[in-house]
Formats: C-alpha cells, structure tokens, sequence
C-alpha cells in the first residue's frame, strides 16, 4: 500500500464498470484517485465513499472528456488539491454498433468525439502536465484485432488510440513516462450484458480459450501493473487483456 502514496490517478469514465474497478484497485495500490464521470453525480460519489471507506483516498471530478476546456479545468483542479496527476487512465468511451453503410452522422461523431477526440484532449494536457516518471494507460480494444461487422466505427476511433498511444510514447522521450494501451476482449459489464441473450453471453463466454467472459477486476488487475513499479519497462505497448480471444 505504500509504494504509490501520495501519488495521484486520474481515471475517466470511471463511475461504473471497468473504470470503476480500475479506481478501486488502485487506491487498494495506494494512489488517490479522481474519479471523473461526465453526467450521473451519483455512482461516482458512492464509489468515492466506499473507497474511503476501505481506506483509500478518492475526489470525483465531473468532465465530458470530449470538451477540452472540461478536461483543462479538471487538470487545473486536479493541480490545485494534489500538486498535479502522476496517473493517467483513459477508460472513458462509448460504442454504438451498427453496419458502416447505415450509420449516421450523429452516431459516428459521437463516437469519435468521446473514444477518439476524447483520448486526445486528456493526452494533450497530461503531455505538457503529468508529473516526470508518469504512467499514461489508454484504452483500446480487441476489435481492432477482431473486426467484426458492425464494430467499423468503434473499431476505427480505437484503432487510431493505438497511434496516438505509440506516437505520445516517442514524443514524451527524456521524461520517463511510459505510455501503453489496454485492450480487453469480452468483459462482463452491465454495459456489455444489458440486452444480449444468455445464449448469446454463453456464446462469447466461449470464444476465449479461458472460456470465460473476462471482469472487470481482470482489467483493472492489467492497468495496475502498467502503472504500478513493475511495469517500468512496458513503453509503448498494446496489451490485449482478453483471454486469448485474439
């Protein structure tokens, strides 16, 4: 518990789901954590108090990553009650399936505007303003790799993370900040389950040689070792969380 006191995590999107088990693991791990959320005050705040509770230390901090001048005075606040973020995890995003030929406009910039546009606003503050010896986690997915139909425009937004993630790795050089990306497969989230079939859920519990769904403790058990002391020498990567899916 004490290698990474008085470190600070920021962690988007982290309300619920995998961003939610990513803060709570890493105020198990030491970090005080911000948790921002973008709309819901409520599960953000609960989640704080339960990891106050545990002994950890958390603050929410409310910003639609896709407004840079959100995602500005988050950092500006995080600076003011901290010193600054030495963490940063971009878990915040969305995904809307549909067929490339029958999306709309508003469904693609919607996407783009959270996964990708998103991703790059917190990317360029923590560029000029995350501490030296920092650790910068993105978050990919194993479609990229899968690319299945209905999956295009998802697909597309993480696919250009992973870019940013290996060019921001080369641009940081001389700080020693590392910068990676995570990439689950199947997860079970409320998110991933909510309207699919427990035939359809066996089916993709399946796909995985572990023949499970992963959870989202598997996911925030990865991101701890990207930002924790054994993941020093882990620059630049894309690590498929996933099972073995692909």
């Amino acid at each position: 518990m004490t290698q990474n006191t008085h470190k600070v995590a920021l962690v988007t999107g982290a309300s619920r789901g995998i961003g939610a088990a990513i803060a709570e693991r890493l105020a198990r791990d030491g970090f005080t954590v911000i948790i921002n959320y973008s709309g819901n005050a409520a599960p953000a705040e609960a989640l704080a108090r339960r990891i106050e509770e545990q002994g950890g230390r958390a603050i929410t901090a409310q910003a639609d990553v896709s407004d840079a001048q959100a995602v500005r005075g988050m950092f500006d606040a995080a600076e003011t009650a901290f010193g600054g973020v030495d963490v940063l995890v971009n878990n915040a995003g969305i995904m809307t399936l549909s067929p490339i030929a029958d999306t709309d406009d508003a469904t693609f910039d919607r996407q783009v505007a959270v996964n990708l546009k998103g991703t790059f606003n917190t990317l360029r503050e923590a560029a000029k303003r995350l501490h030296d010896g920092g650790r910068i986690i993105n978050f990919s997915s194993s479609v990229t790799g899968l690319l299945q139909p209905g999956y295009g425009v998802y697909a597309a937004t993480k696919a250009a993370v992973e870019a940013l993630t290996s060019i921001l790795t080369k641009e940081l050089r001389g700080r020693a900040i590392t910068v990676n990306a995570v990439a689950p497969g199947p997860t079970a989230t409320d998110l991933f389950l909510n309207g699919k079939s427990p035939e359809l859920i066996d089916r993709l519990s399946k796909l995985a040689p572990l023949e499970r769904l992963g959870q989202p403790e598997d996911i925030a058990a990865s991101v701890a070792f990207l930002a924790g002391p054994d993941g020093a020498w882990i620059n630049g990567q894309t690590l498929r969380a996933n099972g073995g899916v692909i």
